[in-house]
């Protein structure tokens, strides 16, 4: 292959837009494969599969459907800052709902739910929902700013999780609730099945319909696409409800897998986590291009460095100091400026060297 050819495969290679966070996943678990004695393996237990990156994706799970959420969201130019009271929300009416008394079952102490958890988990995520169609309505249909209409229901959604706790942690007994955020299905987490169903789904979407067209076009520019016949304000209302329907999915996760709702600490910021998940894979805050397979590899990549931070020690005051660099040298990687910049200085430095050696 021509020299020139094969320079210009690599430059359309390194402009795909998964490259760098890819580039970045990769080069944070290779830190770990040197940091980290054993990070790789893998072992069966119970024919389950057990080790750290197993861990690292079933505790990223919850954060990788909120930021499929939010990826819709950001690319119809909106922001959702009440997710993580959503997910407060929804772990509190599960959690409330399902609770577990002790009965007497064939002389043996068991634990039952007070009501079905189908039924229960039903409620939980109609609530959730609810909570969507209230963004959804401030913001397609009112008119409010994506982050002021969320603003509210930020303070007051968590405000709601506390009543229906009480303030207090709801202690979940029921052994089958458990299973959605802790269980295994063929060896692999269940959590990790939910995403990909999610994310499959959204994917089929974005692929063989038009809605992905139609998401792009909006938040490109929205009045166009509203005279263009594109029902904008529909549109919007879907991607705010599904945005806190993922949030709810991420609640129960995360109630199931404490095994409780805790409503003053459950989802705390996440709803910055999921933003910087979905800036990390590439989609433009400015909303029209969006990547939902970049925001999974976002989520990871914060979940990955969160792991990473713990397991070599750092101590936790510095904690958020080395996450915002690290996290700051993910996203100048991936500007198209800063690259150009460097890559000139680069070059001219390498010229200057080059003509001194030649002297």
């Amino acid at each position: 292959m021509p020299p020139a050819q094969t320079t210009s495969s690599r430059n359309s290679w390194m402009q795909h837009g998964l490259f760098w966070p890819s580039a970045a996943l990769v080069i944070l678990l290779l830190i770990d494969l040197f940091m980290i004695p054993g990070f790789f393996r893998l072992e069966i237990k119970d024919g389950h599969l057990y080790g750290s990156v197993i861990d690292i994706i079933n505790r990223a799970a919850p954060l990788m459907l909120v930021a499929l959420g939010m990826t819709l969201v950001i690319a119809t130019r909106g922001i959702d800052i009440s997710v993580g009271a959503v997910v407060a929300i929804s772990g509190a009416v599960a959690a409330g709902l399902i609770g577990g008394e002790m009965v007497v079952v064939n002389g043996m102490p068991e634990y039952v739910s007070k009501m079905p958890m189908i039924l229960a988990l039903c409620i939980a995520m109609g609530a959730a929902v609810l909570c969507g169609v209230w963004n959804g309505l401030l913001v397609s249909t009112l008119g409010l700013q994506p982050i002021i209409a969320t603003l509210i229901l930020m303070v007051a959604g968590r405000g709601l999780a506390q009543l229906l706790t009480d303030g207090q942690i709801v202690t979940v007994y029921y052994k089958p609730f458990f299973f959605i955020g802790s269980g295994y299905f063929l060896g692999l987490p269940f959590s990790l099945f939910i995403v990909l169903a999610v994310g499959g789904l959204l994917l089929l979407l974005m692929r063989k319909t038009a809605l992905g067209l139609f998401i792009q076009a909006v938040g490109i520019n929205p009045v166009a696409s509203r005279l263009a016949g594109i029902k904008t304000s529909a549109l919007i209302f879907f991607v705010y409800m599904f945005c806190s329907a993922c949030a709810g999915m991420a609640g129960l996760m995360i109630s199931a897998n404490i095994k409780s709702a805790d409503a003053n600490n459950a989802g705390l910021l996440m709803e910055l986590d999921a933003i910087l998940a979905v800036t990390l894979g590439g989609t433009a805050l400015t909303g029209g291009k969006f990547s939902l397979v970049g925001s999974v590899i976002g989520a990871l990549i914060i979940q990955t460095l969160t792991y990473t931070i713990y397991s070599i020690g750092v101590p936790p005051e510095v904690n958020m100091v080395v996450k915002s660099i690290v996290v700051f040298i993910v996203c100048l990687s991936q500007s198209p400026q800063f690259r150009w910049h460097f890559s000139r200085a680069g070059m001219r430095r390498f010229s200057e060297f080059y003509a001194a050696s030649k002297k």
